[in-house]
């Protein structure tokens, strides 16, 4: 438990926690006190993480969208986090991929939070955290659904907030530029072997273009102001979206 344990006695469930962004959520969530179920497609990852944290794994497709329909859940804090890329132009977009992306990414989170919360509201206390992305405020070419599910998310984030604003709970979303996890190095040595150049050319090139700040974000920034989120501290931050994109979205 951490010097501050701001989140004792609370219970957190972070999707896609078993790498990158949801990894560091779920260990910054448990180092402020909260108990954490770590919930990812990969058990093995889930556990591992899990394990290190004195948390419990959940292995759950979140894409299979009809399996949670039925859910109710008993969380203080959801953290939707589980997502997945893919690149190519919208002719070429395969409409399961889209399909897919849509499903996991903006159906998935609605259900949660549907699931959650009746009990977040009985407790008088919630927070719901959608981790969405700097292309959930801006687009970029080549990632139709990406773009369409972190804009469809940050919409359902701020309906969910004016519903649940009065009652204790909020919604937010964080939306980092690129950050340093598996999915995104996957990009950068694509980009590098396609464009033929080095992957340092491809971050500034490429992937920091953009942003006034030339280095990637660390998924640990990432999770310290979602833990803020998560406090008392930030009961007025609700329906709001807070950037962690080194100003890509100035322009």
């Amino acid at each position: 438990m951490g010097h501050d344990a701001v989140l004792a006695g609370r219970t957190a469930l972070v999707t896609g926690g078993g790498s990158g962004i949801g990894a560091a959520t779920a260990r910054a969530l448990a180092a402020a006190g909260a108990i954490v179920t770590v919930a990812d497609i990969d058990v093995e990852a889930a556990g591992r993480v899990a394990e290190q944290i004195g948390g419990q794994a959940w292995q759950i497709d979140l894409s299979d969208t009809a399996a949670l329909e039925g859910l109710s859940l008993d969380y203080h804090i959801l953290v939707n986090n589980a997502g997945i890329q893919h690149v190519a132009p919208i002719e070429e977009f395969p409409p399961e991929k889209f399909r897919l992306i849509m499903a996991l990414m903006l159906e998935a989170p609605f259900l949660l939070v549907r699931a959650v919360l009746p009990r977040m509201y009985a407790a008088g206390f919630g927070r719901i955290v959608n981790i969405s992305s700097v292309h959930g405020l801006r687009a970029s070419p080549f990632k139709a659904a990406y773009v369409a599910a972190k804009h469809g998310l940050e919409g359902l984030s701020k309906v969910i907030a004016l519903e649940a604003g009065g009652r204790g709970v909020t919604s937010t979303c964080v939306s980092p530029g690129y950050v340093r996890t598996p999915l995104v190095d996957n990009q950068i040595a694509d980009q590098a072997r396609i464009h033929g150049i080095s992957e340092q050319d491809v971050l500034e090139r490429v992937f920091l273009a953009e942003s006034a700040v030339k280095r990637l974000a660390e998924p640990e920034e990432v999770a310290d102001l979602v833990c803020w989120l998560c406090s008392d501290k930030a009961a007025l931050a609700n329906g709001s979206s807070f950037t962690l994109d080194g100003g890509w979205s100035a322009r």
